[in-house]
């Protein structure tokens, strides 16, 4: 069991994993947004001022700047109301063309017809891994996230009732499997790594858990929920 780290939450000094559905629901409720960040964007130039792929490298944030704009998607960032809260996380094909077999959120670029930022994250969750939004109560957004792939990222917290159920598209996940909150809250687990990337050698965030990589931009976007509830 990793170790306790305690967080200040209404005026209580409470450990991660003494967490349950009531507390993350009122502190998410207390300190998420509303609707998804936009003004961390600068529209004219691409650069993103707030949580980014390129986070731990300032030096190629003068990427952004002649990169197309990005294009909207949204991911759904589900924790899961069990006794023990968990993270769910889905482990991409290795035939995809892009991401293959990274850990990853359920979730994808936004369509037409999605009335809305909630609306695109719980469609790619059904179509995904089957999650019905039944099952899923929305608390509140983090931070946008830029990636370097060319997408601005609304990530949606929500709980997750515990008696769901899943049916997996074949084509886009391999896998799914749960992760406790109080491991990817504790910053002892936030790793920095580093790998060649486009000619550069390109630092990110990592939470290795047992067999489980989880790092990039599913990492990045950990460190910022962590951030926003018990900075």
């Amino acid at each position: 069991m990793p170790k306790a780290v305690t967080a200040f939450h209404n005026a209580t000094m409470m450990p991660f994993n003494a967490l349950d559905a009531t507390d993350f629901r009122r502190l998410s409720r207390e300190r998420l947004f509303a609707e998804p960040s936009q003004a961390i964007f600068d529209p004219r130039s691409g650069q993103a001022w707030g949580p980014s792929d390129f986070d731990l490298n300032p030096e190629m944030v003068a990427d952004f700047a002649v990169m197309e704009a990005p294009r909207a998607a949204a991911v759904l960032i589900p924790v899961v109301a069990r006794e023990t809260l968990t993270v769910l996380f889905t482990q991409r094909t290795a035939n995809l063309s892009s991401h293959a077999g990274q850990i990853s959120f359920p979730g994808g670029r936004a369509d037409d017809t999605d009335a809305s930022a909630i609306a695109t994250a719980l469609r790619e969750a059904e179509e995904e891994i089957g999650l019905a939004s039944a099952h899923i109560e929305p608390l509140g957004f983090i931070d946008s996230y830029r990636t370097g792939t060319g997408y601005r990222i609304a990530p949606l917290v929500a709980l997750v009732e515990a008696n769901f159920s899943l049916k997996l598209n074949p084509g886009e996940v391999a896998e799914v499997f749960e992760v406790p909150l109080a491991f990817l809250m504790d910053p002892a687990n936030h790793q920095r790594h580093s790998r060649a990337w486009r000619g550069r050698e390109r630092s990110f965030y990592a939470m290795p858990y047992g067999e489980r990589y989880i790092w990039g931009a599913t990492a990045g976007m950990l460190k910022n929920l962590h951030q926003r509830l018990f900075a």
